[in-house]
């Protein structure tokens, strides 16, 4: 965007528009443990960001296409938006829930969440959270899949996928109880054998 202002220089302003679809991208792919814990949705709906060396290296790297008048390539494009989103999330913590708010009619799947991060230590606010959903809707949306609670679905899952690993993998107990999720190893021997009548050391 180019408009006249005072003096010699012409004002230039570059904008960037992240779609629905590059930011979902870009969540699939991050670490659920990177995202900050507690941090509050904010109700502004304009943030002022700080002049940080991700923000001004993005912008100085866009400046020679338009001051050329050649067109980036698509895969370019995409680098700098996913470039930009990683920008905006060190600058301010608090764009983490705006940027990936996927609220209705866009709520993320809860099981192709849930089968994803599994592993993570996540509280259930955070998975409402990151889900585009409240709390309560959560808990609501969860009883339409399954009869466990949530908590108890988790470590329902975390122990089947240790079985796996333990059975067809020849994995430890001592290596498999953390990949899963779990946090010290007698809780998850002691759940493993609630749930498969022998202790993980036996498979």
């Amino acid at each position: 965007m180019y408009k006249n202002s005072k003096g010699e220089e012409i004002y230039k302003g570059i904008s960037l528009l992240f779609k629905r679809s590059v930011l979902r991208e870009f969540y699939s792919k991050i670490s659920k443990s990177e995202i900050p814990k507690d941090v509050k949705i904010s109700d502004r709906t304009v943030f002022k960001l700080e002049r940080t060396p991700a923000i001004e290296s993005l912008f100085q790297s866009l400046n020679p296409y338009f001051d050329s008048n050649v067109k980036p390539t698509e895969g370019v494009t995409h680098l700098k938006l996913l470039e930009g989103i990683h920008s905006l999330l060190s600058n301010n913590e608090q764009l983490y829930p705006i940027l990936f708010d996927f609220a209705e009619p866009w709520k993320i799947d809860l099981l192709e969440f849930l089968n994803d991060n599994y592993m993570e230590d996540l509280t259930m606010e955070q998975i409402a959270m990151l889900t585009g959903r409240s709390l309560a809707t959560f808990k609501r949306d969860f009883k339409k899949i399954s009869n466990l609670t949530p908590q108890k679905w988790l470590i329902k899952k975390r122990l089947e996928m240790a079985y796996i690993k333990l059975k067809e993998e020849k994995k430890k107990a001592q290596e498999v109880y953390i990949e899963v999720g779990f946090k010290n190893l007698s809780h998850f021997s002691t759940a493993f054998k609630k749930q498969y009548g022998i202790p993980p050391t036996e498979i």
